[in-house]
C-alpha cells in the first residue's frame, strides 16, 4: 500500500521526485532478490494503483457525476468513456493534491531518507488519506458499515479501521454523487417535459421529443458553460 500510495502521489506531484520513489521501491524489495523478481514485485504493487485511486480519493464522486451529467443531456456515448475518465483523473489530482503532498512529506520522504521503517512509513502515508476520508464520510454510513462488521462503534478517529472507513467513504461519495446528479437532471427534465407538452399540443405525436429537446439541452449547457461550472462545483466540494 505504501508503494501504491507513493506512486499515486508521484503522479500527482510531478516527476521531480519519482526517482526517490523508485529507489524506495527497490529498497523495499531488498537487494537479495533478482532483478526479474524485483521488477515483478514492483509491477504487482503498481497494479493496485487503480484500486487505491477509486477507493481512497475523490475519483468515485467525480466520475459518477460526469456520467450522470452525460445521461442528463441525453448523450449515450458522447463524450466517450475515455474522455470522462481522463477528465475525472485530472480533477481528482487537483482535489487530492494537498493530501498527496502531505502523504509524501509525512511518510514517503522519511522512508526514502531511511529515517523510519516501512511499517511506520505506511501508517504515516495513509494518515492524510484517513483524515480526508473521515471528513467526507457521513456518520450514519460509517455506523452502518461498523454494524456490518459486528464490532463496537469507534470512539475516536484513531479507532476507525481502514476496513471500516473505506467502504463507508465510498458509500458517502456515491450518495453525494447521486444527490448532485439529481440536481443536474432537474433542468434537463423540465426541458423534456416542455418540449413533449408543446409537441402534444401541436398534434405532432409521431415526432420523438428527444429530437427537439436534445439540441435545446446542448444549447443551454453551452450557454451556461456547463462543463466548467460542473468541474468548479465538484472541486469546491473538497475545498480546492
Amino acid at each position: 500500500m505504501l508503494l501504491g500510495a507513493a506512486a499515486v502521489a508521484c503522479l500527482a506531484s510531478g516527476v521531480a521526485w519519482c526517482d526517490p520513489v523508485q529507489d524506495a521501491m527497490q529498497h523495499a524489495m531488498g537487494d537479495d532478490y533478482s532483478p526479474i523478481l524485483r521488477s515483478f514485485l514492483v509491477l504487482s504493487a503498481l497494479s493496485f494503483i487503480p484500486l487505491l485511486v477509486i477507493s481512497l480519493t475523490s475519483f468515485t464522486r467525480i466520475v459518477v457525476v460526469l456520467s450522470l451529467l452525460r445521461s442528463a443531456l441525453g448523450l449515450q456515448q458522447t463524450p466517450p468513456n475515455s474522455v470522462l475518465v481522463t477528465l475525472a483523473i485530472f480533477l481528482t489530482l487537483f482535489a487530492m493534491n494537498p493530501v498527496f503532498q502531505a502523504a509524501k512529506e509525512k511518510g514517503v520522504d522519511p522512508y526514502v531518507r531511511h529515517e523510519i521503517p516501512a511499517d511506520a512509513a505506511m501508517m504515516r502515508t495513509f494518515e492524510p488519506f484517513k483524515v480526508f476520508m473521515i471528513r467526507q464520510t457521513r456518520e450514519e454510513d460509517l455506523a452502518a458499515v461498523v454494524r456490518m462488521t459486528r464490532k463496537p462503534l469507534p470512539k475516536t478517529m484513531d479507532d476507525v479501521q481502514p476496513l471500516q472507513l473505506v467502504p463507508a467513504f465510498m458509500l458517502s461519495e456515491l450518495r453525494t454523487a447521486f444527490q448532485i446528479g439529481f440536481v443536474i437532471f432537474l433542468p434537463f427534465l423540465l426541458i423534456d417535459l416542455v418540449v413533449a407538452a408543446i409537441l402534444m399540443a401541436l398534434g405532432m405525436i409521431m415526432l420523438p421529443p428527444s429530437t427537439i429537446s436534445l439540441p435545446l439541452k446542448i444549447l443551454l449547457f453551452l450557454l451556461i458553460n456547463g462543463w466548467t461550472l460542473t468541474a468548479q462545483a465538484l472541486l469546491s466540494g473538497y475545498n480546492v
